[in-house]
């Protein structure tokens, strides 16, 4: 076996992935403190052809030399907005008819091998601070809650390790 240059890895250019058709699924960050968890949740978005980010409340947003440190571009591909108050995000997606899924743990969550996607849907998932999780207010108004299995010691994971688990397994399971 030999590692691959980048150059042999056929990546789309910025065009190329602006043109392409998109995973149906979007991103809600939501008072997200962390320059480097910003940047990685970018970064694995530009992976999976992410649909769009939402930067809410104190979220930072690009350009940013902190983000840019982790996106390592990602913020050319993705299409990201700002908003300052995600409740009017979830609002507005939802009379998009899109489904919105706060990734937290709560009564009644559905672990996240046990989610399943309907076709044809188009999903928001909200990722909260990094302390506080999503807020109540957004739990209560999402459709539902997804919960990644944990079985250690730990409560909780990197809120960019949350967004790689969960967005990998819903593009593998709409593109099944």
């Amino acid at each position: 076996m030999r590692k691959l240059a980048n150059s042999e890895l056929e990546r789309k250019n910025i065009e190329e992935f602006k043109q392409a058709d998109k995973t149906p699924i979007i991103i809600v960050l939501d008072d997200i403190r962390s320059l480097h968890n910003i940047g990685s949740v970018f970064r694995t978005a530009d992976a999976f052809l992410i649909e769009k980010i939402y930067l809410c409340g104190i979220t930072a947003t690009p350009p940013n030399k902190e983000i840019h440190k982790t996106a390592l571009g990602a913020t050319e591909t993705v299409v990201w907005e700002y908003a300052k108050d995600v409740m009017e995000v979830v609002q507005k997606l939802k009379a998009e008819a899109v489904q919105i899924f706060s990734v937290e743990q709560v009564q009644n969550s559905v672990m996240l091998n046990d989610f399943q996607i309907v076709a044809n849907q188009k999903y928001a998932l909200v990722f909260g601070n990094e302390v506080k999780g999503v807020s109540q207010q957004v739990v209560s108004a999402s459709d539902g809650v997804i919960e990644i299995p944990q079985l250690g010691t730990k409560h909780s994971l990197n809120i960019s390790v949350s967004a790689g688990i969960v967005v990998w397994d819903l593009f593998q399971k709409l593109n099944q």
